[in-house]
């Protein structure tokens, strides 16, 4: 029987491109468990998710994409869990990729897939430096899955930061021992447009990149 996947979207009012995420995760060929963490939308983002087959769970107001995770954990059931921004969009047969090589190595925490930046249509321009031309190996959501029994291990997220959680949570993967595979494939294109995240926080970015590095090196002189 193939294992479920519990796949967490953490979103503020994103319809604009949510109900392409989903639609895109519909496609897989593998049992997803699709939850939605709607952080304080004022928009239809719950609706669209809702009216899509998908399990949401709403914060009252924001709470920030790191709670949001977190919310989303609590009540994932799968084996595997992965992490997906709501305006990027998987390619076919990604999941299952992902979970064979998870089911073939069980000394193997987590896989890691590549992402490819695209320019979202409606968006006429953006510098050049935004949008990578070639596949990349990245700590993005929708190209990493990793087995729930992890979390157990290292903790959720910590909620003190805004950004950088990902990365924290490798950090502290590493510190644990635990193996993460890197896979030569494309999981999931990664929009870029006027609102990404990764641009409208980036001070953020930097202050909480340099605490995830102390504390690494932190590590490695123990």
């Amino acid at each position: 029987m193939k294992k479920l996947i519990s796949v967490i979207i953490p979103v503020k009012n994103g319809s604009n491109y949510l109900r392409e995420a989903i639609d895109s995760l519909k496609k897989q060929d593998v049992p997803v468990q699709i939850i939605v963490v709607d952080d304080g939308s004022t928009d239809d983002t719950a609706a669209i998710a809702s009216s899509s087959g998908c399990e949401v769970v709403s914060h009252p107001f924001c709470k920030g994409q790191v709670a949001a995770k977190n919310t989303g954990l609590a009540v994932a059931s799968g084996e595997f869990v992965m992490f997906m921004d709501h305006d990027d969009v998987m390619r076919p047969g990604t999941l299952k990729t992902l979970a064979d090589e998870l089911d073939s190595d069980p000394s193997v925490s987590a896989v890691q897939a590549m992402v490819k930046d695209f320019l979202s249509p409606e968006i006429k321009s953006m510098p050049g430096t935004l949008v990578k031309p070639e596949p990349f190996f990245g700590l993005f959501t929708g190209a990493v899955l990793i087995r729930r029994e992890v979390f157990d291990t290292v903790g959720p997220f910590s909620e003190t930061r805004r950004t950088g959680e990902i990365i924290e949570l490798m950090t502290k993967m590493e510190g644990a021992g635990l193996k993460v595979k890197k896979l030569d494939f494309i999981a999931t294109d990664r929009r870029i447009h006027n609102t990404n995240f990764g641009k409208t926080a980036r001070g953020e970015e930097f202050k909480d990149y340099a605490s995830i590095l102390r504390e690494r090196l932190k590590m490695i002189k123990r």
